[in-house]
């Protein structure tokens, strides 16, 4: 089983090309991060180079909504922020971009905006672009929430590289039935994230058995690492005893 540590929770006293290396020490297969902006591009690859290890995807920037793609008049910000996140991608080899929708109304005009972004977006790469919903919990009216919108908006988008980020952290706060809900989705996701439910720490407490979940994702025919995207209870490496126990 391989997973992939999510740099935005992960290490975050370290610089980004540290923390690369520090998830290299710990076991860990691959690397992904939340906004690596500030850190040039070459001395990111240069660590993912050292180690060996894959980036597996990035965020669009947060601006003031927690993303603007989905937010009508703000469309040239949110097509900038796309750019951007395409060229740190080209730059250090990152498999994928996560395309932020914004705080909406979640109206017909927001979706409408969302999605002429999106086709904005699959036409500059060729690149997975992913769309993830968010707990209304924690982001109370951004505008996805739900597998069954990000699903709409997919379809209706109708591009190739457009997919899921399928977190069972918010999915499992919103929906649950993870294991029939990712085997029935399975081709429109491109990325699964994971934490516990509901303080979203290490996996290895809460309400969700990832022991049994990610092995069962596995046996679908599921290749890509697991995205460790929790925030630790104390210091991330005093933390890692799960990643040796859902190995064994």
């Amino acid at each position: 089983m391989k997973f992939s540590a999510n740099l935005g929770f992960l290490w975050t006293e370290l610089s980004l090309p540290d923390a690369i290396h520090a998830a290299h020490k710990a076991g860990f297969d691959a690397v992904e991060c939340h906004w690596p902006y500030e850190i040039p591009a070459a001395e990111t690859k240069a660590a993912l180079e050292e180690t060996g290890l894959k980036m597996l995807g990035l965020n669009t920037q947060r601006g003031d909504l927690n993303g603007l793609s989905a937010v009508s008049g703000r469309e040239t910000e949110a097509r900038g922020y796309i750019d951007e996140a395409i060229a740190y991608a080209n730059a250090t080899d990152t498999n994928a971009i996560h395309v932020m929708a914004g705080f909406t109304d979640g109206g017909t005009q927001a979706e409408k905006t969302f999605r002429e972004n999106l086709v904005y977006a699959c036409a500059q790469t060729d690149k997975t672009i992913l769309i993830e919903p968010l707990n209304s919990y924690d982001a109370p009216d951004y505008h996805i929430s739900t597998v069954d919108q990000a699903l709409e908006t997919v379809q209706a988008v109708a591009k190739p590289n457009l997919k899921i980020m399928f977190d069972c952290y918010h999915i499992g706060i919103m929906q649950g039935d993870l294991t029939r809900r990712i085997k029935t989705h399975l081709s429109d996701i491109g990325h699964i994230q994971f934490a516990a439910v509901p303080d979203r720490s290490e996996p290895d407490n809460g309400e969700i058995n990832y022991q049994n979940l990610l092995p069962a994702v596995q046996d679908m025919g599921w290749e890509t690492p697991f995205g460790a995207e929790y925030k630790p209870r104390s210091g991330t490496s005093d933390g890692l005893s799960w990643l040796k126990a859902f190995r064994s």
